[in-house]
């Protein structure tokens, strides 16, 4: 079984996450995306911060595609860090082949993540494109420190049969909505 996982605060989730979502499903050959809202994000300010039930509960109206299982269960692990989310992953889960999923945006500041190396030396990595960000697959650090292992975009579907460190970047549609965004113009 190939596993998508999906993480992020989804503060609010919207059609943006749904579009990475399923271009992963797709280019990857998925057989579930666990779409995984995090109690919070330690690089990010949690003042506005939705409560983790309103944001499953919006999550789970947004992403409609069968693969996707949404799930909090970062929460259960007491951490709110990815590194130590995917050792124990990967830990309870020795027989699945999972691919961390993570739009272009964050691909841009990855390397400002506890144990990003770690990261990405624990499962292969799909980076799918988002506005604005198009570039980063080749100006990241991460994109930098990793080249060596970087996939071309054609041999996606074979992501989940490399050892990690492995990563691609997927091109597609792309959305232009954010959550920051959206937080602004709410008022929030």
């Amino acid at each position: 079984m190939v596993v998508g996982l999906f993480g992020g605060s989804f503060n609010p989730p919207h059609q943006g996450h749904a579009l990475v979502a399923e271009i992963a499903i797709k280019q990857l050959g998925l057989n579930q995306l666990w779409w995984m809202v995090t109690p919070g994000n330690p690089l990010k300010d949690r003042s506005q911060l939705l409560p983790l039930s309103e944001r499953i509960q919006l999550s789970e109206k947004l992403a409609k595609h069968p693969a996707i299982k949404v799930t909090a269960f970062e929460k259960d692990f007491g951490t709110s860090y990815t590194a130590h989310t995917l050792a124990r992953v990967k830990a309870c889960n020795p027989h699945v082949h999972f691919i961390w999923i993570m739009g272009a945006d964050s691909l841009k500041t990855f390397h400002r993540w506890q144990k990003w190396q770690e990261i990405a030396r624990t499962f292969p990595i799909a980076v799918i494109d988002r506005p604005g960000a198009t570039l980063s697959f080749l100006s990241s650090k991460m994109a930098k420190t990793f080249d060596f292992a970087r996939v071309d975009e054609e041999d996606s579907r074979a992501l989940w049969k490399k050892s990690a460190p492995a990563w691609t970047f997927i091109h597609g549609p792309r959305s232009r909505l954010s959550s920051t965004a959206i937080r602004a113009k709410n008022g929030a």
